[in-house]
């Protein structure tokens, strides 16, 4: 029995010691492309400053687009795999989400959106310790989605809405973001958390897989309820 037990912690450390290595050198790779895409991303900008009649050949704006792409894939991919990282702090977590609130809805006035944003942020705690950074990155996320589902809805007697509502609810809190937009069909939305899949013109398929890590991270669960004719609500699950 000795023997199973010391050879099953030896698989254990082998195993992790395999994914730590994987973590390295995707971090590696990411790191190494990036920088070169990002001299070229600058030089063409440089050369479309200096000789601006280049924005009319035929396929560089698509070149532009694609570079840009890439390099976000590359963070993206940076930041998912260092998902489980957390930089931990003591942060006033109903403050961090009054300000994301107020912030995202200064963004929909600078654009002249006709959608109604609203929240009730209600913790009563003054403390939370947690990453203070990456959970911003999940709220914005959510807020994004939904701004995204919105928008691509077509309204006849109602107007967009978002709502962004946190409350502490026995030992957990609760933070949810509920919108009214076109909603996630049966068929995709359990696989919406799922690495590099995506619905989205040009999304990456990081985003929602990203936040969901960062939430287990925390100890806590992201998960996701919709339909067409509804909309669409995520919801945050921490521990107290």
């Amino acid at each position: 029995m000795n023997q199973l037990t010391s050879e099953n912690e030896t698989a254990k450390q082998i195993v992790s010691q395999l994914l730590e290595n994987h973590q390295t050198i995707v971090s590696m790779i990411s790191h190494e492309i990036r920088n070169p895409l990002t001299l070229v991303s600058s030089a063409l900008q440089i050369i479309e400053i200096q000789h601006p009649e280049v924005i009319n050949f035929h396929g560089w704006s698509q070149a532009i687009e694609d570079i840009e792409f890439m390099c976000n894939l590359l963070n993206e991919l940076s930041d998912f795999n260092n998902g489980s990282t957390l930089h931990h702090s003591v942060f006033s977590l109903e403050k961090l989400l009054k300000n994301i609130a107020v912030s995202f809805a200064m963004s929909l006035d600078s654009i002249n959106s006709n959608i109604e944003f609203t929240s009730k942020i209600s913790l009563n705690s003054d403390n939370y310790t947690g990453d203070k950074i990456k959970f911003e990155e999940v709220i914005l996320n959510l807020l994004q989605n939904a701004k995204d589902a919105v928008s691509e809805k077509t309204f006849t007697d109602s107007k967009g809405s978002i709502f962004l509502c946190a409350e502490k609810i026995s030992d957990s809190i609760v933070i949810s973001c509920t919108d009214n937009g076109c909603g996630i069909s049966d068929d995709i939305v359990n696989t919406i958390f799922d690495p590099f899949v995506t619905y989205k013109t040009n999304g990456t398929g990081l985003g929602l897989a990203l936040s969901k890590k960062i939430i287990e991270a925390h100890g806590g669960t992201l998960i996701v309820t919709s339909s067409d004719e509804t909309g669409t609500v995520f919801t945050i699950t921490l521990p107290v």
